[in-house]
């Protein structure tokens, strides 16, 4: 399906002269519009997705046809709906359907943008299958409707927003091309504040606002920044209190930092979203950010000068008008690693491989592998037959022999055990998002066809009589949590490996859960919502071995942030580990957040016992003992039937 009305040449001298930056972005787009691809544009807020968008619309000459996703767009709002006054009335006729964004962009070849894509339920994303992959819509009692050539979706959404959103089905992600857009570069920036403002792009209220925007998205408390809207906002009201204050603009910071300190609070403090276990409040968190910014502006510009020499090396000395920054982290805090960061993490842990000689530690070794790079199945299934843990031990260290041809076969076979191991304990599955028909409902869609079927064909006499449909949520959320801390033998990595496959086997095809590995730092295998294959992710838990110290409060935030872009009723994190943190904070002010945690606890260790107790009960979860592999799916299905 191709179109005539978008011309890739025409579309970026257009984005060229209406937008900063975001070029290639731009071109990707054009040609893809120009192609008759279907787009999905992932990034941040306060990019210029939007922008983008109706800048290419505009010249085009197509309509852009906008809709804003979240919870309560069902499918009859995005396709369409029979009126249902006038459906009791008078049946089914063309004059009672009224046709929704959906439709109207298919009919007339617009544009369609579908702002925040992963906050629309799964059940109103697949209505937009047929129309990416055929071309047209088939609506019941309406028949089908072509699209016109020119007709596109443009889908944008924030991957990095934790708050209400779900996943995105493989089979519209396989439909669409992808555009990754990221903040622009300060210099970018700057230009689009100067723009919007009509302040210089050299004037120092510029320069400083998007210093203290760049700031909040890598400041250790805080979670979500601020975009660049917040450096706009903030360059405004810099300017328009200073004039209302009377302020010189050449005076010191010292005297310039009140009207600064309440233009960033008013600009930033509702913009940024800090981490849930930060007990500061925003206010002090964005004074202290601005502060820093203020010392980096000084640093930058009074160079050479004695005096300021003095002050690049403490800021906060000279006249008083640039305090110290923020605190650097020390060498002990950890980091949440995601995507290229956790598959780098993964792969560094692969490196440590075992020898022949090392694996010969286990009796049975010479009968599972009696040559370099043999692996004999029949006797593995005979000892998994006799001695579960030990062959469930001996496989997860084969899965990392040196020698390579061993271990890509251990790795296949550990795989099929472990989940077989994982169905054999009948572990539950967990519910999904699900359109449900209600009759007691004061809110949802009239479901038009229910309702003349519960009064048997009659006009409904009373709103008892009106079925509606209104979204049902998961039951459970699940984020599973592997300790690979200290020394993680084959044992350890057997009974994660086995946990991991036994909450991915509970939660069936429609999975919502997560699993994280951690030490000091932690890495997340499989964020919330984004099903990996069981195998690859049994790979990556193969890989791990036991290094470093235990922050158990990290991981707990780690989790709690995974959990929180889960739509569920309740959102459990279960923790595999012997519950002993050796840094990081207090795990018990890590729980705010978590809806439960239980504990299993992998050593019988007294005190490692009281800590996996007291963390389970104050996380209003519950604590089971597991040295045993094969007590892993048992307990798990207590626990998630719980």
């Amino acid at each position: 399906m191709t179109g005539t009305a978008y011309n890739p040449s025409a579309l970026i001298a257009r984005v060229r002269a209406d937008l900063v930056g975001m070029v290639s972005q731009a071109e990707v787009l054009a040609v893809a519009l120009a192609t008759g691809r279907h787009v999905v544009m992932e990034g941040p807020p306060g990019t210029g997705k939007s922008t983008l968008l109706r800048a290419l619309a505009s010249e085009a000459g197509v309509p852009l046809v906008f809709v804003e996703g979240n919870a309560e767009l069902t499918p009859s709002r995005l396709v369409g709906h029979h009126d249902p006054a006038m459906v009791l009335q008078n049946g089914y006729t063309p004059d009672a359907f009224v046709p929704g964004p959906l439709v109207d962009a298919v009919r007339d070849g617009g544009l369609l943008y579908l702002e925040e894509l992963n906050r629309i339920p799964e059940e109103s994303l697949n209505v937009l299958i047929t129309a990416l992959a055929e071309g047209e819509l088939h609506v019941p009692r309406v028949g089908r409707i072509p699209a016109a050539p020119s007709f596109r979706l443009i889908a944008a959404m924030n991957p990095y927003d934790a708050i209400g959103t779900g996943r995105i089905g493989q089979a519209i992600y396989d439909r669409m091309c992808r555009v990754s857009v990221t903040y622009q570069d300060e210099i970018s920036e700057r230009r689009i504040v100067a723009r919007v403002t009509g302040i210089a792009f050299e004037q120092p209220d510029v320069e400083l606002a998007v210093l203290v925007v760049r700031a909040t998205r890598s400041h250790a408390d805080v979670r979500v920044g601020s975009s660049v809207r917040g450096a706009i906002d903030m360059t405004l009201l810099v300017d328009g209190l200073r004039d209302l204050r009377l302020v010189d603009p050449g005076s010191t910071y010292a005297d310039q930092r009140p009207v600064l300190l309440d233009s960033a609070l008013a600009a930033l403090s509702g913009r940024i979203r800090l981490d849930e276990a930060c007990d500061r409040q925003p206010e002090e968190v964005i004074t202290e950010i601005l502060d820093a910014a203020i010392a980096d502006w000084m640093r930058r510009h009074q160079a050479g000068s004695d005096s300021e020499s003095a002050q690049e090396d403490d800021p906060g000395k000279g006249d008083g008008s640039a305090p110290h920054g923020p605190p650097q982290s020390g060498p002990g805090r950890g980091r949440i690693l995601t995507g290229d960061d956790a598959r780098a993490a993964v792969a560094e842990a692969a490196r440590r491989t075992h020898g022949r000689y090392e694996l010969a530690k286990h009796q049975a070794f010479g009968d599972i592998s009696p040559q370099v790079g043999e692996l004999d199945v029949a006797a593995l299934e005979e000892l998994v037959g006799s001695a579960p843990d030990e062959a469930a031990e001996l496989i997860a260290d084969l899965a990392n022999a040196t020698d390579r041809l061993l271990r890509a076969k251990a790795r296949r076979a550990a795989a099929q055990l472990f989940v077989r191991m994982a169905r054999q304990q009948g572990t539950p599955r967990q519910g999904v998002r699900r359109l449900k028909a209600v009759h007691d409902a004061l809110d949802g869609d009239v479901d038009v066809d229910a309702t003349l079927a519960r009064t048997d064909g009659l006009r409904p006499m009373t709103m008892d009589d009106v079925v509606v449909r209104r979204w049902g949520a998961n039951e459970r959320a699940i984020c599973l949590l592997v300790d690979r801390s200290g020394s993680m033998n084959g044992r350890q990595v057997a009974t994660a490996a086995l946990a991991a496959a036994s909450v991915m086997v509970s939660a069936g095809e429609r999975a919502d859960c997560s699993v994280l590995a951690f030490n000091r730092d932690v890495v997340v295998l499989q964020e919330q919502g984004r099903r990996r294959p069981v195998s690859a992710l049994l790979d990556d838990i193969l890989s791990l071995r036991g290094k470093g110290e235990t922050d158990l409060a990290l991981a707990l935030r780690a989790a709690r942030r995974q959990l929180g872009t889960a739509v569920s009723r309740e959102r459990v994190a279960v923790l595999l580990s012997d519950a002993k943190r050796t840094t990081g904070d207090d795990p018990l002010v890590a729980l705010r957040g978590l809806d439960r945690l239980h504990v299993l606890g992998t050593s019988d260790e007294a005190e490692a016992e009281e800590h996996g107790r007291l963390l389970a009960r104050r996380g209003g979860g519950r604590y089971l003992t597991c040295t045993s592999v094969l007590s892993i799916p048992r307990a798990l299905t207590l626990l998630l039937n719980d």
